[in-house]
């Protein structure tokens, strides 16, 4: 491994970790010095979590080597790794809403003045003084409630620093940043690193990785491949070593026969969230819905399958009008639709992969109204199969697959209902390269078989890369319809901001 200049913080050493039939780790290893930012990449599945999990004392190992500093350690809770000096800022942080942020923070641990009572006064001075040593604005005496998930993160770090942690992991910390906020967590993280602190920091953004970052660790299958330093490799270099081969092609575009109108929307408002948004859909096409973060794509999305109600307008689907609010109408008639969220609104994760596949169609399965398990396997087999989910077992849990597999699943469990129209929204958001290029390939095919498609991604390349028309909405408004040979990033971003132009001149 590269050495850096700082002492080392924690070391792995063909670390194993298995659930079950599933081994999630096979043999992963990884060093962190101090004053470093050391990246850890690979693809979903490639173990990267299970590491972090067994750094932070949610899961034991089965064996190797775990040291911090020089002393070997075995954490049984994330207590004794919070003790020890270690703090997990994850994408979504959990804090307690209905507290202030001074409180989060010193949960646990309020300092106390005269009387044994919790030193307000204090712990709001603290909090005040940790905001500033990290160079942002965040009122300590406000609610959570209703923080953004950047200001949440920050919270994160800020209680970490008041525990002095030494080393800080940052488990894909931007996927739901805006660029600006980014722009103020590797700030942030920088001056962590300056301190004399040891930083992981996970993701699937390349530019990130090499902006911020001073050595790569590439992990694959479970396994330890190789650690760099940032300045002597580039980003195919590292995609060939996550991979174990050369993603030639991530936007593989099969050209297909676009047929008749299966979706029309028409006059579709939201007060307040979208307006007069109309448009259509045809067999064989995919029709790609790009925008700024809060320009209402999902709102869309979400009001066309009916789990969003709407004020007006009217939704068809091949000829048969969509009543709004009802979603079993909606799948009776046709539409799947795979959420943004997978994890809360997709999948039930403590259920079995061919439970949730067999999710949706699980009412016409079964003999005389009983459903066995084995029903659900022969429901869920064939797609599983098609979409090359990688589990041993289809009686394996969704919690335990990577974030690929487990998009691998939702999607499986809609096409198990022979839909007309997909509503897939951020179809790669948080998966590898690699799983990248396999979901890009099997919408591709799909459109190719007749499918309707309408993909909502904030992945401009993604957009231009998949979709055959680019619909772009701007404050809830429809501001263009580009087809595919005329779509680029200049004429997609002018329409992003279109009203906000308007607006402002």
């Amino acid at each position: 491994m590269p050495a850096g200049s700082g002492e080392v913080v924690l070391e792995l050493r063909d670390v194993s970790k298995s659930f079950g039939p599933v081994v999630a780790l096979r043999s992963g290893s990884i060093e962190a010095r101090a004053g470093s930012i050391h990246a850890l990449v690979g693809e979903n599945g490639a173990g990267k979590s299970t590491l972090v999990k067994i750094v932070a004392g949610v899961h034991r190992r089965d064996s190797g080597e775990f040291l911090l500093g020089d002393e070997p350690v075995d954490f049984s809770s994330t207590a004794e790794s919070k003790d020890a000096g270690v703090a997990v800022i994850y994408q979504e942080p959990t804090l307690f809403p209905d507290l202030t942020v001074t409180e989060n923070i010193f949960m646990g641990r309020q300092p106390l003045g005269r009387g044994r009572r919790i030193d307000r006064r204090a712990m709001h001075q603290e909090a005040e003084s940790l905001f500033t040593r990290l160079g942002v604005q965040i009122d300590p005496r406000r609610p959570a409630l209703g923080l953004s998930i950047a200001d949440q993160q920050i919270l994160e770090i800020a209680k970490a620093i008041s525990l002095d942690a030494r080393l800080l992991i940052m488990d894909e910390p931007t996927a739901a940043l805006s660029g600006v906020e980014v722009d103020r967590l590797f700030a942030v993280a920088r001056s962590l690193r300056d301190e004399g602190r040891a930083l992981i920091f996970i993701s699937h953004r390349f530019d990130e990785v090499f902006g911020l970052c001073d050595t790569i660790t590439v992990m694959r299958d479970g396994s330890y491949v190789d650690t760099v330093a940032t300045d002597t490799t580039n980003v195919d270099a590292i995609v060939e070593m996550m991979v174990g081969r050369e993603v030639a092609n991530l936007f593989p575009k099969i050209p297909a026969d676009i047929g008749d109108p299966v979706l029309t929307v028409e006059h579709l408002s939201s007060t307040g969230v979208f307006h007069d948004v109309s448009f259509e859909v045809r067999s064989g096409e995919i029709v790609g819905l790009a925008g700024l973060v809060g320009a209402g794509r999902s709102e869309v999305a979400r009001a066309i399958f009916g789990v969003d109600s709407y004020d007006s307008g009217t939704v068809t689907l091949a000829d048969r009008a969509i009543p709004k609010h009802k979603p079993n109408v909606a799948i009776r008639r046709g539409i799947a639709f795979v959420p943004e969220d997978r994890r809360r609104q997709g999948l039930v994760t403590e259920a079995s992969v061919a439970r949730n596949i067999s999710g949706v169609v699980r009412g016409g399965l079964g003999t005389f109204g009983l459903l066995r398990g084995s029903d659900e396997g022969k429901a869920a087999r064939p797609w599983a199969s098609r979409l090359e989910v990688k589990t041993s077992a289809l009686d394996a849990t969704a919690a335990t697959m990577s974030g690929g597999n487990q998009q691998k699943v939702v999607i499986a469990k809609w096409l198990a209902t022979n839909p007309k129209l997909l509503i897939i929204d951020e179809p790669t958001r948080g998966i590898d390269v690699g799983t990248k290029a396999e979901v890009h390939r099997l919408l591709s095919e799909l459109a190719g078989q007749g499918l309707a498609i309408l993909m909502i991604s904030s992945e401009l390349p993604e957009v231009l890369g998949m979709a055959d028309r680019v619909l772009v909405l701007c404050e809830g408004r429809l501001t263009a319809d580009i087809p595919r040979e005329q779509a680029t990033p200049e004429v997609v971003m002018k329409a992003a901001t279109q009203t906000l132009q308007e607006t402002s001149a």
